[in-house]
């Protein structure tokens, strides 16, 4: 059976394959939404870092089946699918909070920019806000926890990061991320369809301006 499932009220179930950020475990999670997706019943199929939320008619199928489903895909060879899109973002590196994340990471602000710029990252999932691509994962060199006091105010287009994740604004919203800089690159467009820029599955890198 998957390591842990369970229901989500009468109508849905969550089915849980670990507890890191790894890119791996993002995929494994992906191909199974996709999988669970196409079977008869699920209404919606969408995978977070490493959980599988499923949205199903309960007059057509049951926890129980779902589950079972869940544990046979699981079992089965994963599937090696194309690489998301790439998307190359300028960033110009002028953030309130760039001096101070390299004083506490001991480094020197260059170093920072260089570390932060150097990795392609994935794009694990899209929440928070509409547009908002949790990217990662971060270098260990470059992690640090979330501010003591958040933000009230964070401008649309700001790049920050926090824990072993980064990314960008994509609307003026609240926040406790550390930033770093920001983009002209618009993150959500309403009138698109889809209105988000980064998908799930996604690769990001950011180059300084």
């Amino acid at each position: 059976m998957p390591e842990k499932a369970w229901p989500l009220g009468d109508a849905a179930l969550v089915v849980e394959l670990g507890t890191r950020i790894n890119t791996a475990l993002n995929s494994r999670c992906h191909a199974l939404a996709a999988a669970l997706a196409k079977r008869s019943g699920v209404r919606e199929a969408f995978a977070g870092y490493s959980t599988v939320t499923v949205h199903y008619d309960p007059d057509r199928t049951s926890f129980r089946a779902l589950k079972l489903a869940a544990s046979k895909l699981l079992k089965q060879k994963p599937r090696v699918g194309p690489s998301g899109r790439l998307h190359r973002i300028p960033v110009t590196y002028d953030g309130p909070d760039l001096a101070e994340s390299a004083d506490l990471l001991g480094l020197t602000r260059e170093e920072l920019v260089k570390r932060h710029s150097q990795p392609i990252y994935r794009v694990f999932m899209v929440g928070f806000v509409p547009g908002f691509a949790y990217l990662g994962p971060l270098p260990p060199s470059l992690q640090l926890p979330r501010r003591r006091v958040p933000r009230t105010h964070v401008p649309a287009g700001t790049v920050a990061m926090a824990g072993e994740q980064t990314g960008v604004y994509p609307l003026p919203t609240p926040g406790g991320w550390h930033l770093l800089g920001r983009t002209a690159m618009p993150m959500f467009l309403s009138e698109n369809d889809p209105p988000s820029l980064l998908r799930p599955g996604d690769r990001v890198k950011f180059h300084p301006i």
